[in-house]
């Protein structure tokens, strides 16, 4: 059973037939990809309780009631004076990184292109805005709760997370007069105000019941899984590990008299070779950048295809081609679920397979044969670096028999990306193409006598030859049989005349690709 299918059969057993699965995210600056694993996971959950015929919703909350922390490199210093400020409470930076007070929030600024690109994937969940949450008094008696319980609050968190908390903490932080959470002293509580002083020493109070001030992180996503009837958040193993904040958020939950939902913790998404993104580090790949590169469906099935505790490699170079090509040829052969030709293993492994499929699509229910491309990524790849137009591309695979008639949308869609791909810094130099017009000096120095006779005498073949991938794979292993050299030496000859390097993709595509004149008159050279 695929894990979202196993995750939404245990959930309606623990929490019955109402399910609400939830992600979230602090728009404080770009997001990058590792964010898509927390979203995705929950939507896929989200999905697979519907499929089994839960009532399910799925939320997304944004954390605009969240400070911003510090002065990120890509803001201006004039940013210096909203730190400790909410994100939905201060100015989104213009093109040079200053404040723009004629534009939308800080936190609507980075927000509306992260959800164009969830949109893009197939994501469509109902936004949260917490700061609204907070200003339409849905927080109020959690917060009142939380302040008549701190000693119990304090108890839990340094116990659970062996922090040491200070004195004066308090469960709710107020903002100061100059709108930021810096510097800011509680000084009393009489429902529903928080007395307080601020580093400015201008006295003041928040009322619980709107947006002027937030509980901690802690204590603030235990609130809010009871007042949105949380069942189902998937968390990365930064706040799921041990004594971090699920853990203190479980028993803060009930004490402020909800149901927490059960712990379920995803590992990261890591850059191949570079570690786990990280917005801080720099080391990132952008959900937008990724969507450019990969097909939604099968950045869906990257997710869909890991289990959640298990990381994930997140290859923008020459693993793309396999993951691509796994994911085409798992839909053109569906899985085989009949349970009398396998074993409980294979069975198993079909299923998964078949789940991780259906959760793949863009749109829930749609079959994946519609996602079916009918070209590998690497043969696209070629064609999309030898062909300038697209109706060459269509006219190459209609020869070849890839392709009857017009390109479906995924096939165009997989080009549009290949050509974005190709451009990029992240396509692998070894995949890049560039035809030799002749046999030049260098390539001499690289081959044998014997290598360079085979060339000859295979372009005095091929001149006569059917023209078809098939026809010229048949050509080049019955003069390799007739020839003095073995399938390797002939295979690196015609990738060192072609190419100027010893590899490179199919050789009969590519001969097929160059065409006969052009191939004829590279190898007699």
């Amino acid at each position: 059973m695929h894990w979202a299918d196993f995750t939404a059969e245990k959930l309606s057993k623990v929490r019955g037939n109402r399910q609400v699965a939830c992600s979230g995210i602090t728009p404080s600056g770009e997001f990058h990809i590792g964010h898509i694993r927390e979203i995705l996971s929950a939507e896929m959950i989200h999905r697979a309780c519907l499929d089994a015929g839960l009532d399910s919703r799925y939320i997304f909350i944004v954390d605009s009631m969240d400070p911003l922390r510090r002065v990120y490199p890509f803001l201006s210093e004039e940013y210096e004076k909203y730190i400790g400020c909410p994100l939905a409470f201060i100015p989104a930076p213009d093109s040079d990184g200053n404040p723009d007070p004629n534009g939308v929030s800080y936190a609507e600024h980075f927000l509306g292109p992260f959800l164009d690109a969830l949109s893009e994937i197939g994501v469509s969940p109902e936004v949260i805005m917490n700061h609204e949450t907070y200003s339409s008094g849905q927080f109020a008696e959690k917060i009142h709760s939380a302040i008549e319980q701190s000693d119990e609050i304090k108890e839990i968190i340094e116990t659970i997370s062996g922090r040491e908390l200070d004195d004066d903490w308090f469960p709710y932080k107020p903002l100061g007069s100059d709108g930021s959470m810096d510097g800011v002293t509680v000084t009393g509580y009489e429902k529903p105000f928080v007395h307080w002083t601020d580093r400015h020493g201008k006295s003041g109070s928040a009322d619980i019941r709107k947006a002027e001030g937030k509980l901690p992180w802690r204590i603030d996503w235990a609130a809010r899984w009871g007042i949105h009837g949380i069942t189902c958040e998937p968390a990365g193993k930064d706040h799921g590990a041990a004594g971090g904040s699920f853990d203190t958020g479980i028993p803060i939950c009930k004490l402020l008299g909800a149901e927490p939902p059960s712990k379920m913790v995803y590992e990261w998404i890591q850059v191949k070779g570079a570690g786990p993104m990280s917005s801080s580090s720099g080391n990132t790949v952008g959900p937008i950048e990724a969507l450019r590169l990969v097909p939604p469906e099968i950045l869906r099935y990257l997710i869909a295809g890991s289990k959640m505790n298990r990381h994930i490699d997140f290859n923008t170079g020459s693993a793309l081609f396999q993951m691509a090509d796994e994911y085409e040829r798992l839909v053109a052969n569906p899985p085989n679920t009949d349970a009398e030709n396998l074993s409980k293993r294979q069975l198993v492994a079909a299923i998964t397979q078949s789940g991780a499929m259906r959760l793949s699509q863009i749109n829930r229910g749609s079959d994946p044969v519609d996602s079916l491309a009918g070209v590998t990524f690497r043969h696209l790849s070629m064609l999309a670096q030898i062909k300038t137009s697209d109706d060459d591309v269509w006219n190459s695979l209609r020869k070849s028999g890839h392709l009857s008639g017009e390109p479906n949308l995924a096939l165009q869609n997989r080009l549009d990306r290949m050509r974005y791909w190709i451009g990029s810094i992240h396509f692998p130099e070894d995949a890049r193409i560039n035809i030799q017009k002749q046999i030049d000096d260098n390539t001499r120095e690289q081959l044998n006598q014997k290598q360079l006779i085979f060339l000859g005498n295979l372009a005095s073949v091929l001149r006569d030859s059917e023209w078809s991938d098939e026809a010229i794979g048949n050509t080049i292993r019955e003069m390799t049989s007739a020839s003095e050299i073995s399938g390797r030496e002939a295979y690196i000859a015609l990738y060192w005349a072609m190419l100027g390097r010893s590899h490179g993709p199919k050789a009969s595509a590519l001969i097929f690709e160059i065409g006969k004149t052009a191939a004829v008159q590279l190898f007699s050279s």
